[in-house]
């Protein structure tokens, strides 16, 4: 029952954090089309709870899916499908601080009479590693989602 609870607790957490990156690549055509000062006031007005919130989500899952593996195992193919997606919901994250965070934090230094020339740059490096990392949530919840088909009644009651 423990795994169960655990499993599912995971698949929420990981379903609300892949949600988020989803919503980032449904804006994406409105946003590349935007002037630089709308996108500049979409980049500093919409995401704040992203990075609350959102953090607290994405912490969540990504330590739940890494936390999951071994309580499977044993639990062959299942504990390594988790594994992986555990791997790529961490890549994601590589991924934000790598790409996403930078943009972030020039980005929040800006106003509408210093927005830099290369801006256009800098979005489209936030749009493609949030388009990045919806790919990499979408793999990792699937594989999780795969693993759980995995189990067994017995392996089931930890």
């Amino acid at each position: 029952m423990f795994l169960t609870g655990w499993r599912f607790i995971t698949m929420v957490l990981a379903a609300l954090d892949m949600g988020m990156a989803f919503s980032h690549v449904l804006e994406m055509p409105a946003k590349v089309r935007a002037d630089g000062p709308l996108w500049l006031t979409f980049q500093q007005t919409l995401y704040r709870a992203f990075g609350t919130v959102g953090a607290v989500i994405e912490i969540g899952a990504i330590f739940m899916s890494a936390v999951l593996p071994f309580l499977m195992h044993g639990q062959q193919p299942g504990s390594r499908l988790a594994l992986a997606g555990a791997a790529c919901l961490g890549t994601a994250f590589v991924v934000w601080l790598g790409f996403v965070n930078p943009v972030n934090g020039r980005v929040r230094r800006w106003t509408a009479q210093s927005i830099p020339g290369d801006w256009e740059r800098w979005r489209a490096q936030w749009e493609y590693a949030h388009t990045t990392r919806f790919v990499l949530q979408l793999l990792g919840f699937s594989l999780l989602l795969l693993s759980g088909s995995c189990l067994n009644r017995r392996g089931d009651h930890l």
